[in-house]
């Protein structure tokens, strides 16, 4: 880029310092490339986007003065468009604020990489502004920072684990702007939230939380409750949306009533009526990630192996082990397509731990099951739309989740952080007839949400019940793998 580009684009940069919904027209290239058939935001964000801009002009930040914070709390129905929203707050405030400071954090790390951060690479990419900026989305470096001044110009992506929380204390940036992003902020800690209020005492500050309304507690409720005073809110309904599936959106009415908690919180943006929508408390899973086991708190227990299959696509195949409290993730792989090769590995996972028994998904296993019978294996097949022995669940994967949700309460422990952000993705419905629905893989993808290979193979180490068994009389494995997946 030339001095003289860059100079007038500096210029420019200034001349949207009161407009964000300017500056969004302006920097990227609306109806052409990439954003052809797009010719600006949704209504809904040029609205979110004006009234900020009018706040700024209210405030008029001088450089020196501390003004008043900005917060502002959004609950919205799924799919509205919300996280190329942030993508463009974020490039907005680094891109008219030098020496700005900003955190930007989600309800699990997956969903801060892959969504929340990785729609930021693609509209860094679109970016009149992008090349100004260093951007990097690996695990544990999240960050996009001004080329030429790396550490006071920037921002960071943070998991909201309550452990990191003095990563989102005073971000001192009083002659600029430091701000906070809450992606999913129902999920989000109170106690990140309470360390947040600390930095927005100089400078120029602004609070953005944005989320379905999953839970009916909690600071992102008390945004639209109790500190409502201190917050400019905004309800957005996923049918006024121009990206919505509206055909799926009147499945779901139809099926469970405009009224419904399920309806409220995934289409209306309302808070739930009667309780949280979260199957698993983000609590249950942090407590489990946090302890350390010794041998003789499980040792005397019996080896269960769950497998989870996949034959395509982008979910992975995962073979969980659980013995008593402990787990431990043995292996996952990007598919299992030859049925006997796989086979292969789980025998051989089989006799390497001496597991008393083998539960195998129904879905995509029959071959591997087949397999491992000619061999005189004897693993199970679990169907997890079978019957449910749980009175409260609707089938035997809601059935399965419910004893893993038992299993953590009491003590058990987990070793892989993907695992501990699996397990507290599903949400539940309740049917007339009071049996709770564990939400599906099919629907979780469909709000956005990875399926949960490794919870499900976790899960299903509590299929049956399982006794110690004599040693094995099955032919070993013929192969044993050179190396697995993990």
């Amino acid at each position: 880029m030339s001095s003289e580009f860059e100079a007038m684009l500096a210029d420019d940069m200034g001349r949207f310092f009161y407009d964000p919904l300017g500056f969004v027209m302006y920097a990227f290239e609306w109806g052409a490339g990439e954003l052809d058939g797009f010719d600006g935001p949704d209504e809904w964000q040029k609205e979110f986007l004006t009234d900020w801009g009018e706040a700024i002009r209210t405030n008029n930040f001088d450089g020196v003065k501390p003004v008043e914070a900005y917060r502002c709390a959004t609950s919205s129905g799924h799919g509205i468009g919300k996280s190329a929203l942030t993508a463009w707050v974020i490039l907005y405030i680094m891109s008219t604020r030098p020496f700005c400071k900003g955190v930007v954090t989600a309800n699990t790390s997956e969903q801060l990489r892959t969504k929340t951060w990785g729609e930021l690479g693609k509209w860094k990419k679109r970016c009149i502004t992008g090349h100004w900026f260093e951007y990097n989305n690996g695990k544990g470096n999240m960050n996009i920072y001004h080329v030429d001044h790396m550490e006071s110009w920037r921002c960071d992506g943070q998991t909201c684990r309550e452990e990191n929380s003095e990563s989102f204390a005073g971000l001192h940036a009083a002659n600029s702007s430091p701000f906070y992003i809450f992606d999913e902020a129902s999920a989000v800690p109170d106690k990140i939230w309470e360390v947040a209020e600390g930095g927005l005492t100089d400078g120029e500050p602004f609070w953005f939380a944005f989320g379905n309304p999953t839970r009916n507690t909690g600071r992102f409720r008390e945004c639209f409750r109790k500190f409502k005073h201190r917050w400019r809110r905004k309800q957005i309904d996923s049918r006024l949306a121009k990206m919505t599936n509206k055909e799926l959106i009147e499945e779901w009415r139809n099926d469970y009533g405009e009224d419904s908690d399920f309806f409220k919180v995934r289409v209306r943006g309302l808070f739930p009526s009667a309780s949280d929508l979260q199957f698993i408390p983000q609590s249950y899973a942090d407590a489990g990630m946090s302890r350390k086991l010794e041998h003789s708190q499980y040792g005397f227990a019996p080896k269960i192996i769950g497998v989870d299959p996949a034959y395509s696509g982008s979910d992975e195949a995962c073979i969980y082990l659980r013995q008593g409290l402990y787990s431990r993730l043995l292996g996952s792989y990007p598919k299992t397509d030859d049925d006997v090769k796989f086979a292969q590995v789980v025998a051989a996972i089989e006799d390497e731990h001496k597991a008393d028994a083998v539960f195998i998904d129904f879905g995509y296993g029959t071959g591997i099951h087949s397999v491992g019978k000619s061999w005189g294996r004897k693993w199970q097949l679990v169907s997890f739309a079978g019957e449910s022995k749980d009175p409260a669940m609707l089938n035997k994967r809601g059935e399965m989740w419910n004893a893993m949700k038992s299993w953590l309460n009491e003590g058990g422990s987990i070793d892989d952080q993907q695992t501990a952000d699996e397990i507290v993705a599903p949400e539940y419905k309740v049917k007339l007839d009071g049996k709770i629905v564990l939400e599906s893989k099919d629907d979780m993808k469909r709000r956005g949400v990875p399926s949960p290979n490794r919870a499900d193979a976790l899960a299903l180490t509590f299929a049956f019940p399982v006794v110690k068994n004599k040693p094995s009389k099955a032919i070993p494995a013929p192969i044993r793998p050179v190396r697995r997946g993990r």
